[in-house]
């Protein structure tokens, strides 16, 4: 009887994340559209001649944003690690999550042009800065090849290999733009906003997912050969450290950021490069970086490696 009921209910839950209303195309204009309608509201509320109400809009149509990048971020890890219906529908509907975001950050677009076309003076002077304006630029031509090639007529001018590098890539520099920002609010500028530290880690555990996701997939690929146990034991436990250390950095940043960006920035070449290549030199990403070695590590490294190239199982 209870096995029965289970059955229902899987079944009654199944359907329930397959109604039209929820997936696909609703999908996207159950979201968007209150969305757009906060948007115009906010926009009536602030006052848009002036460049403190436009500088508002944008923080708020990023705030808006930022959700829905991360979401997308997540998509292919959840069914990995939490196999079931809601996972399922979560990766199904990807694109359209991913077309929100898109739609919210036009919503940023648009004011940025306003502030730096009406409010050139206060834009060139307070808000400007070069490589700000480089990882903004490069985001926004990362998100329109990306919504052209979501449909049909952009696909068909790219190989699957194609499609799935500028996707993959443009989704990570679209991740690491507001991860890298909040990780900045609060480990330099030391903010103690409360949405800081939500958007903060949200973006890390989001990542930390598909780390983990793909740590997942490599386990069952292991050949336990009694003459490459202790090089697996010695790996997972070097893995773990890493690990370990990884989720510390992730909290401690006060700790060591001024000290480790010192460090990287003080070549010349270094320094030069923070001036406008996006990200550089990557301090926000260092305990991501531990977190993915320590798990390549931790599921065998190279002896994995090596065992699986012999047996012929596929690598992840």
């Amino acid at each position: 009887m209870n096995q029965q009921a289970d059955h229902t209910s899987r079944v009654a839950t199944r359907d329930a994340f397959r109604h039209p209303a929820i997936n696909g195309w609703a999908l996207f204009w159950l979201l968007a559209t209150p969305m757009t309608a906060f948007m115009i509201l906010a926009a009536l509320r602030f006052d848009l001649s002036s460049p403190d109400g436009v500088s508002h809009m944008i923080q708020y149509s990023v705030r808006w944003a930022v959700p829905f990048i991360y979401f997308v971020v997540a998509a292919s890890a959840m069914p990995v690690l939490f196999p079931g219906t809601f996972s399922r529908w979560w990766l199904r509907n990807r694109r359209y999550i991913g077309l929100v975001f898109a739609v919210a950050m036009a919503w940023q677009g648009a004011f940025i042009f306003i502030i730096s076309n009406l409010h050139t003076g206060y834009y060139y002077e307070d808000v400007y800065a070069l490589r700000d304006e480089l990882e903004g630029s490069s985001g926004y031509l990362f998100l329109a090849a990306m919504v052209v090639t979501s449909f049909r007529a952009g696909r068909q001018f790219l190989s699957a290999a194609q499609w799935k590098l500028l996707h993959r890539s443009g989704v990570y520099f679209l991740w690491a733009y507001p991860f890298s920002v909040y990780w900045w609010n609060l480990y330099y500028y030391k903010s103690t906003a409360a949405i800081d530290y939500v958007f903060y880690w949200a973006g890390f555990l989001v990542f930390a997912a598909r780390i983990a996701a793909w740590g997942k997939r490599r386990w069952p690929h292991q050949l336990h050969e009694s003459s490459a146990t202790s090089m697996l034991w010695t790996s997972r436990a070097i893995g773990a450290s890493l690990i370990g250390a990884g989720l510390v950095a992730s909290a401690t940043g006060l700790l060591w950021q001024d000290t480790v960006s010192t460090a990287l920035t003080k070549a010349p070449w270094s320094a030069q490069l923070e001036l406008w290549l996006p990200f550089w030199p990557f301090e926000p990403f260092l305990p991501l970086v531990a977190l993915g070695i320590g798990t390549w590590l931790f599921t065998g490294g190279f002896a994995a490696d090596s065992m699986d190239s012999r047996s012929g199982a596929p690598a992840h």
